[in-house]
């Protein structure tokens, strides 16, 4: 496929991992390259079928969150041009889609921030009428907007295994009082002031992932990917209605038609269907074109 990388194959850097998106490579002992591929996961399972675009995508929307919200968090990227520390014949590779950030301490938390009642959140609501621990008012309906965002975040898995979520308390423990409440002060600043610009171009943030990593002098840093189709749950304003799961800017399209399939979601997960590589690759774009207005 034009413009589709499943697995980057840079030989100028060495390998450090693979995730389920995206290659990590060592530049240097201050520095590393992430390449984002167009691997799709769901269900915590890496599909087969890459979605040609994906990676460049999302790292066109991440740079522009990084950018624009740099007043609120510093980030992870160094400003160093991807295609200068791999090889000449790689710099195919990692154009559009690679960044060069700084080696930094990764918290061993998700932040989770959620303005929207759905997904698993609406699932622990209808058990406990909290989530995450947080008492909720009653009689909220599915896709409701909450009174206010609520940081409700969740340990971190690995590949092939699920994120757990926590309330406050664990995540206290996990990173000390101080460090968590930092965490979530920043969790949801970030999400306010995007979900405000975002509703401007006619989507609706329901929820997002954050991660964050400390630098040598322990200042908090915004890491990995931010307010992505990947990250987030992105709705269509326009076809936002109360009590029902409105389409969405992101994997929903896939995890629908995987649902569907029969597949028992265990590894391998199944080869996509043309059209729905096609549909979903459209979403992704349309995702980009909105938030940043590019083509």
């Amino acid at each position: 496929m034009p413009d589709t990388l499943y697995e980057s194959t840079l030989r100028s850097l060495p390998l450090i991992h693979r995730g389920k998106v995206r290659d990590l490579y060592a530049v240097d002992d201050r520095r590393l390259l992430i390449v984002t591929t167009d691997r799709l996961s769901a269900f915590d399972v890496v599909l087969p079928t890459p979605i040609p675009g994906k990676g460049r995508v999302l790292t066109a929307v991440s740079n522009f969150w990084f950018n624009r919200l740099a007043h609120i968090l510093p980030n992870h990227l160094t400003g160093d041009a991807a295609e200068d520390v791999v090889a000449p014949d790689e710099r195919e590779q990692v154009a559009g889609r690679a960044v060069v950030v700084w080696r930094l301490k990764a918290l061993p938390v998700e932040a989770i921030v959620r303005g929207y009642l759905v997904g698993s959140g609406w699932k622990d609501y209808q058990a406990t009428g909290r989530v995450c621990g947080i008492p909720l008012p009653s009689g909220l309906r599915l896709a409701e907007r909450l009174p206010q965002p609520i940081f409700t975040p969740s340990t971190k898995a690995a590949v092939g295994e699920h994120d757990e979520n926590i309330d406050f308390e664990h995540c206290a423990a996990l990173l000390g009082p101080a460090l968590a409440g930092e965490v979530r002060d920043a969790a949801l600043a970030l999400y306010s002031e995007a979900a405000a610009y975002a509703a401007g171009r006619g989507i609706l943030i329901a929820d997002t992932k954050f991660e964050f990593g400390l630098d040598a002098d322990g200042r908090l840093t915004l890491i990995d990917e931010a307010l992505t189709p990947d990250s987030s749950r992105f709705w269509p304003a326009d076809a936002y209605r109360v009590g029902e799961n409105p389409p969405s800017f992101d994997k929903q399209y896939v995890r629908d038609w995987l649902e569907a399939s029969g597949w028992d979601k265990r590894p391998p997960g199944p080869a996509l269907p043309d059209e729905v590589v096609r549909k979903t690759a459209e979403k992704y774009q349309e995702a980009l074109t909105r938030l940043v207005g590019t083509a």
